[in-house]
């Protein structure tokens, strides 16, 4: 309670849009904190003047102010967040572990996200074809990191759940889309497990965002990359 007064007392915002994965994940961590924060939307079409101030380098959400302190990139931020707000720790105290978690949640954003989002879903025929063997190995690595545990943190929710949760919502949109399964309990039983264990976490459910919504952004951006309309 008395960390909970304590952020209110701070000047605490983050700049997001409404459907950014990488957004979101602030969003996850702050409120696994119980840190009090202030939202701004951000239009990506229109990007506000504070934000190009804030990030004038990546040009991107999210953005974390705190105190008047700057901090970029989401797993940037999200281990700021850890070493600012000390309860409900994000990243175990041994070495070796940490140092696991953060390269899960790396391969996440350089190898799992990258296969599915641009060799799933917006690509089409021998290209698809390919994005898809490679998520599907990616997605075997993840089966057996996380095979015979709750999360990737252990029993509670770490920076690698974190880092790799969009998969238990926008994942479902994303096969819906295209036509094509990648997690199923016969391939990755561990790995769909998680998926629902994650989704269905209080605060992780209450902030997913509409998925009506994502499914009808997706299609538009898979139907511009592949020259067939303009992305919404």
């Amino acid at each position: 309670m008395d960390e909970m007064k304590y952020s209110m007392a701070e000047e605490i915002k983050v700049f997001r849009s409404w459907s950014s994965p990488f957004a979101l994940r602030i969003v996850w961590a702050l409120k696994l904190k119980g840190v009090e924060f202030d939202t701004i939307y951000e239009d990506l079409t229109n990007k506000s003047p504070l934000l190009l101030q804030y990030n004038p380098i990546h040009k991107k959400v999210p953005v974390l102010v705190h105190n008047g302190k700057v901090i970029c990139e989401s797993l940037v931020i999200l281990e700021y967040i850890d070493e600012t707000w000390k309860q409900n720790p994000l990243l175990p105290e041994d070495p070796h572990q940490k140092a696991n978690a953060r390269f899960w949640a790396k391969f996440g954003d350089d190898k799992v996200m990258q296969s599915i989002g641009g060799g799933v879903l917006l690509k089409e025929g021998k290209e698809q074809e390919e994005g898809f063997a490679a998520s599907m190995e990616n997605l075997k690595y993840l089966e057996e990191e996380i095979r015979g545990k709750k999360f990737f943190g252990g029993e509670t929710i770490g920076l690698a759940d974190i880092a790799l949760g969009w998969l238990a919502h926008y994942l479902d949109i994303v096969e819906e889309i295209v036509g094509l399964k990648l997690i199923d309990q016969e391939k990755f039983p561990s790995l769909a497990a998680w998926k629902q264990e994650f989704a269905n976490a209080p605060i992780i459910r209450e902030n997913w965002p509409d998925r009506d919504k994502l499914v009808t952004k997706f299609v538009a951006m898979r139907e511009a990359n592949l020259g067939k309309g303009t992305p919404k």
